[in-house]
């Protein structure tokens, strides 16, 4: 409950006026009874009835507009509490350290944020409020019932208590049950998007059915967790019926003796039963909303799990200055959470401004983890990475990566048009500037062959694109915003010959300048370097130019007469 206060607060205003029209709605039902006692008495006695019949039917309207506007301002704070939810949880996934998204599956990250938010509709409309405006109204009729006749209170009241503490009970086990259903809804959402995201491949491998085997495994175990709260929820109905029942039918047998000795009216019989039912009718209304509250806290506490992980911190204060060196990596070593061993060991050397460095190695030497160290992805373990002299976790990470142009290694395209994907790193780009870029990276086919142009469509990662297109295009992205230093991870891996050298004519033409930092795989992308890193290990085992290191280094030599670099 208290963390659901700070999403109820920022809407404490409408909230305020929701509780004066449901303490006004309350008021003017809990009248009702009265009024129609007033009636059949008047009736009985021969008195006009007129004024007391007219001011029955005004209360009788005014509750149904007091109602429907408290209902209304409801359902949309409810909607606004969604709508905050989801902000704040997508702002903070978004903003998780890059480690928690090795550790977690997209899946249940994004049932977080879609199911689990909108469980918390039902706090506020079938939970939070209609638990306290049900309080209200069973106070106010049991004070009603009490006041007309004790003895018809205690004989209905001890029946309703018991059948209130059974329900209760089944209540509370409601909130733990809801937040296992959650997870599992979780999994199966992993499960789905696993699935759909390599369906390709799972066709072409003849997989659907085992694939499909799986996502059903998990749909079972989200259908039984949903009935094991559907059978809890189901054991309130029963016992608050079944009280009721009994409540009701011990009043008509103890109200009607008393009418008979002439202890109570019938209007005060009549009375007393309207109040009944006022008090049952909240009291179910009320357990049932208890029920949608532990389900609704059961989801607010999935949100909570994520959004009590710390988030990047951005403390650093320092200044990007100027100097001879661009990047830095001095007694650089690096773990990941729970390796048993470093993937980068002890690794030092120096990228000089304005020069480029190629990173080569057998696969898994710690290449692409450099570079994931330099953006802050990840922080050393221990040793130090420094941007033009300042330790990268003394600048705050937006002035940290606005020196830095990052392509991955899978050259990631985001599903929009082409205009988006270019804008992602320069927002103010105009058309020209994609254009000319495009152009530069051998992509302006891609724009002439679609009626679109700039607007045509790329698809869901970029599916619609070839695979040299999409990394050109991830390549194109980065090369639009011209930062100061490139860090390109493989950056022709996917390309032909052809489209290798329009490739590297741009990188050449944007690197005048420019610092560059290359995990390479080709030779015809070593040769030209200022320096080349060897590695080895999570090592640096050589560094030197290309002509060097055929001399010096057996790995480096190894690697180009082995073709494992590509010429």
């Amino acid at each position: 409950m208290r963390s659901l206060l700070p999403y109820l607060r920022e809407h404490r205003g409408t909230l305020g006026v929701v509780a004066v029209l449901s303490l006004l709605g309350s008021l003017t039902t809990l009248a009702q009874p009265l009024l129609t006692r007033d009636v059949l008495d008047g009736l009985q006695a021969a008195r006009p009835v007129g004024r007391t019949v007219a001011l029955l039917v005004t209360v009788l309207a005014a509750v149904a507009l007091l109602n429907a506007l408290r209902d209304y301002l409801l359902q949309r704070t409810a909607e606004g509490l969604v709508l905050t939810a989801r902000r704040r949880l997508t702002r903070h996934l978004l903003r998780l350290p890059i480690a928690e998204y090795d550790q977690r599956r997209t899946g249940d990250l994004l049932s977080r944020v879609g199911a689990d938010t909108t469980l918390l509709r039902a706090v506020v409309t079938s939970g939070l409020f209609e638990t306290v405006t049900g309080a209200v109204m069973v106070l106010g009729a049991a004070g009603a019932m009490l006041l007309l006749d004790p003895v018809l209170f205690l004989t209905a009241g001890g029946g309703l208590a018991l059948g209130l503490s059974i329900a209760v009970v089944f209540s509370r086990r409601v909130r733990p049950a809801s937040q296992e259903a959650q997870a599992r809804i979780g999994d199966m959402t992993s499960a789905v998007e696993r699935a759909l995201t390599a369906a390709r491949t799972i066709r072409a491998s003849n997989a659907e059915q085992r694939e499909a085997a799986t996502v059903e495994a998990g749909a079972e175990e989200a259908y039984r967790a949903g009935v094991r709260i559907a059978k809890l929820q189901a054991l309130v109905g029963p016992a608050s019926v079944a009280a009721i029942q009994g409540a009701f039918l011990l009043l008509l047998g103890v109200g009607g003796a008393r009418v008979a000795n002439g202890t109570i009216s019938v209007g005060d019989l009549v009375a007393f039963v309207l109040y009944l039912f006022f008090l049952v009718m909240p009291l179910g209304q009320a357990l049932h909303a208890y029920t949608q509250l532990q389900t609704g806290l059961g989801a607010l506490q999935r949100m909570h799990d994520i959004l009590d992980v710390p988030a990047e911190q951005d403390a650093g204060t320092a200044a990007v200055t100027s100097g001879p060196v661009a990047v830095a990596f001095d007694g650089v070593t690096f773990a990941y959470a729970g390796a048993a061993q470093p993937v980068v060991r002890d690794v030092s050397f120096a990228v000089a401004y304005g020069t480029r460095t190629a990173l080569v190695g057998p696969s898994g030497a710690g290449k692409s983890t450099l570079l994931q160290l330099v953006e802050r992805f990840y922080d050393v373990t221990d040793g130090t990475v420094r941007v033009a002299g300042v330790d990268v976790r003394d600048l705050p990470r937006q002035v940290l990566r606005a020196q830095l142009g990052y392509v991955e290694q899978e050259a990631p395209v985001l599903a929009g048009t082409l205009r988006d994907n270019l804008r992602l790193a320069a927002p103010a780009a105009t058309d020209a500037q994609m254009l000319e870029v495009l152009d530069a990276v051998n992509l302006a086919d891609v724009v002439d062959r679609a009626p679109e142009g700039l607007g045509a469509q790329v698809g869901e990662g970029g599916v619609l694109l070839s695979g040299g297109e999409r990394q050109r295009l991830a390549i194109a992205r980065t090369l639009l915003a011209a930062p100061p230093i490139l860090l390109l991870d493989e950056p022709t891996s996917n390309l032909d010959a052809r489209n290798e050298v329009a490739l590297r004519q741009a990188i050449d033409t944007v690197a005048h300048n420019r610092t560059m930092i290359v995990v390479a795989h080709r030779l015809s992308t070593v040769v030209d370097a200022d320096q080349i890193v060897v590695m080895e290990g999570g090592r640096v085992v050589a560094t030197g130019r290309h002509a060097d290191l055929l001399e010096t280094s057996d790995l480096y030599r190894e690697l180009a007469t082995n073709q494992l670099l590509v010429a």
